[in-house]
């Protein structure tokens, strides 16, 4: 398989929300932590080498709708990828097709992880933006010309970067996205015991025009495990693989 394992790993509410005031409640918080341990805490589970998120999920989290300090007179930079730490460890990786995220640094902090960020580019990508990257020494490949080209964007983070494990983090039109490209292996889910019935925010799973379609796609189970303030932890394998 010339790409690497894919794993979505999200928390959700009893109403399959992705995020809301539910999280902010006590039985969120402790979620919120079981979430985090499975992938990320000191003996977390899954050893993977770095995580995958939308550009909406990127400025919620850690861009924060900044704006990217663009060079419209930058000299044209090289064609192709730009691989600035490709030993990093550890990586966070943003689908960012037009070139809109206003970084600051080449690096982010989740909690205590610490990732070197890569950008996953189309050729809707300006020069300017590329530039803007590379004076921060911000890692982006190229995957696709109008669209996002999934298995290509897979194929480069595993040859460029070396990593063998993913893992999908959201939102919910990128998990659906990759799972309608039969570019997902593994959905890892942490139910909070908790819902705020709220039909403004997001869920696991969303459709989109021009992303993907809402064709069903069956899971088979492998393990349910009943976790801290009765989270319950749920893993099913995505049936009906296309791998190109």
């Amino acid at each position: 398989m010339n790409r690497p394992y894919v794993f979505c790993h999200m928390m959700t509410s009893l109403d399959g929300k992705i995020m809301g005031s539910y999280m902010e409640t006590r039985e969120g918080e402790v979620a919120g932590d079981v979430f985090y341990n499975i992938a990320f805490g000191k003996e977390p589970y899954y050893k993977h080498q770095g995580w995958l998120s939308g550009r909406v999920t990127t400025d919620d989290n850690f861009t924060l709708y900044e704006k990217p300090l663009l060079d419209q007179n930058a000299p044209l930079v090289a064609a192709g990828d730009y691989v600035a730490r490709p030993d990093a460890g550890m990586f966070y990786v943003s689908v960012d097709p037009s070139g809109k995220l206003g970084w600051k640094k080449n690096e982010l902090i989740y909690i205590d992880t610490t990732a070197h960020v890569i950008e996953v580019l189309t050729g809707k990508a300006s020069n300017a933006y590329k530039a803007f990257l590379r004076d921060l020494g911000i890692s982006y490949i190229i995957a696709g010309e109008g669209a996002l080209d999934y298995a290509l964007a897979l194929k480069k983070l595993k040859n460029l970067f070396n990593i063998q494990t993913l893992m999908l983090g959201g939102g919910g039109v990128l998990n659906w996205s990759f799972i309608q490209a039969g570019m997902c292996d593994e959905l890892s889910v942490v139910v909070a015991p908790v819902a705020d019935g709220s039909s403004a925010t997001p869920a696991l799973f969303e459709a989109r025009d021009g992303f993907s379609i809402s064709n069903p796609v069956g899971f088979t189970l492998k393990s349910a495990k009943v976790k801290s303030g009765g989270s319950v932890w749920l893993r099913y394998t995505v049936n009906n693989q296309r791998d190109e």
